[in-house]
């Protein structure tokens, strides 16, 4: 039941979505936790922010546009946020504000895993976007020694040239003229890769927010 002392958790994005809805407030229930989480549809990440501290919060996600904007309005900033210079995940400690990027932890760890290792080092890398995600995943790339080509809007065009490459899409454009040769990551959650990139970086979110793991299979 819903109290006084109910811990309020949630997300800030311009097209909130009911993915972290389901997955923390099932993970809550699992593990007994008097929290809940909404998804909330703001346009200005500042008046959010303040609104969180107003109310509360003991944790929030940021979600595009917002990821390096609300870099501004935060008390301290972990390595991550700082390496990739946008957050997605913010945790209320003890009143301060702190930032930190589980994109980029979840990226570099979808990367790592070995049979991916092996087709990037097979092949040519490029990234496609050049937007707070797509900082994320570059500054995993780079993190990880992995050199890679950025395709941004200016230059869109080259994406109807890769062939036998290995690209990560980090942008919100679906169905994407791929050659069929290719390796596609793609970051939307529509997709079999998006959804456990999603659940990868969730887990990571969880663990931040109550020092639990995530009671849900992350590969799924």
């Amino acid at each position: 039941m819903i109290s006084k002392d109910t811990m309020l958790f949630g997300s800030f994005s311009k097209n909130p979505g009911n993915r972290g809805c389901s997955i923390f407030n099932s993970a809550f229930k699992y593990h007994d936790i008097d929290a809940i989480y909404k998804s909330y549809q703001v346009d200005d990440i500042g008046d959010a922010v303040l609104a969180a501290r107003t109310l509360g919060f003991r944790g929030f996600a940021v979600s595009m546009p917002f990821k390096r904007d609300v870099l501004q309005y935060v008390d301290d900033v972990s390595h991550s946020a700082s390496l990739c210079g946008s957050a997605n995940t913010i945790v209320n400690d003890s009143g301060q504000l702190v930032a930190y990027n589980t994109d980029f932890l979840s990226a570099k760890d979808f990367l790592s895993q070995g049979d991916i290792m092996t087709r990037i080092h097979q092949c040519s890398f490029f990234v496609l976007g050049d937007g707070g995600y797509a900082g994320a995943v570059t500054c995993a790339l780079n993190d990880l020694g992995i050199e890679y080509t950025q395709v941004n809007r200016e230059v869109w065009d080259r994406v109807n040239t890769i062939k036998e490459s290995v690209v990560y899409n980090c942008t919100p454009v679906s169905n994407i003229p791929l050659h069929d040769s290719n390796f596609l990551i793609d970051c939307l959650t529509s997709t079999e890769t998006g959804r456990k990139l999603g659940m990868m970086q969730a887990s990571y979110q969880y663990f931040l927010y109550t020092g639990k793991r995530l009671p849900f299979n992350c590969n799924a």
